[in-house]
């Protein structure tokens, strides 16, 4: 039997590949459509700081991301309202898609977990991601150290002054009061303790048919701690909805979940997708 050299048999192989268009079948992960997150930094961070790492792994892995500056950014101080920042993120959601992913979901760190359950309502994502949730302004605390500045603000408004720039004040528990520069009006849409960030109405105001991917790190601060289950109870019945301890702070929790969520992601990403062709 004629024996033809390796680089012969390569050549040839190559040459029939280039003449009609015959490739070797693609992995699973490649084959199937891309799948999108939009993620939400937290309380006075910025995209590049400790979502950073979350957004680059997920983009290693082939995800679509859209990493974006939210107005409780350190540049921003609460330069928009919450509509305007619910608008923000379903088009950040809706680029996602025009860009070829099929399944968009909305991922949030700390405050920004807590705005992702409140579009978690409205939003026509996939599922929502709360990684470590925090800024409750409902809580007794934010109630005791915000309650004359939300009162202030309340006055403003009734003054007919609440279009006025002004200084308030926004509290974190690591950093405590920060002043931040924003109009009155603007300023309850965020901290009035029945509006957008009352995690509780947020958590029950979810659509039931959104699975939650529910991040409490084991090291998480104590206040995050004792509310964590509860605050995971609340949360509509789903079978895809999930909670997620990962041995890490408040602070690196989202780099900590990468594994995590790009599982919990394809996996809700995969049943969705089996039940629609149903």
């Amino acid at each position: 039997m004629l024996r033809v050299p390796a680089r012969w048999r390569a050549a040839a192989a190559a040459l029939f590949i280039f003449a009609f268009g015959v490739f070797e079948p693609a992995s699973a992960e490649r084959a199937s459509s891309p799948i999108g997150v939009v993620i939400m930094h937290g309380k006075g961070g910025m995209p590049g700081g400790l979502v950073a790492g979350l957004a680059s792994s997920l983009e290693a892995k082939g995800y679509l991301v859209s990493n974006i500056e939210m107005p409780w950014s350190k540049k921003r101080q609460y330069d928009v309202d919450v509509r305007a920042a619910e608008k923000q993120v379903q088009s950040a959601v809706d680029e996602l898609r025009a860009k070829g992913a099929t399944h968009v979901f909305v991922a949030g760190h700390s405050q920004g977990g807590v705005f992702a359950l409140h579009v978690g309502g409205q939003t026509t994502a996939t599922g929502i991601v709360a990684i470590a949730p925090g800024g409750n302004v409902a809580n007794s605390l934010f109630r005791e150290k915000l309650g004359a500045t939300v009162a202030e603000a309340r006055k403003l408004v009734a003054d007919g002054k609440g279009n006025e720039r002004t200084q308030l004040y926004d509290f974190e528990g690591s950093k405590g009061m920060i002043p931040v520069a924003t109009t009155a009006a603007v300023y309850l849409t965020w901290f009035d303790p029945n509006g957008a960030m009352n995690q509780w109405s947020a958590s029950k105001n979810m659509n039931p048919k959104v699975p939650v991917l529910f991040i409490a790190p084991t090291g998480d601060y104590p206040g995050l701690l004792k509310v964590k289950q509860d605050m995971f109870g609340s949360l509509p019945a789903n079978p895809l909805t999930q909670i997620y301890e990962p041995d890490s702070n408040h602070k690196d929790a989202p780099t900590a979940s990468v594994d995590e969520i790009a599982r919990w992601t394809a996996e809700v990403a995969s049943r969705t997708t089996t039940a629609q062709r149903r």
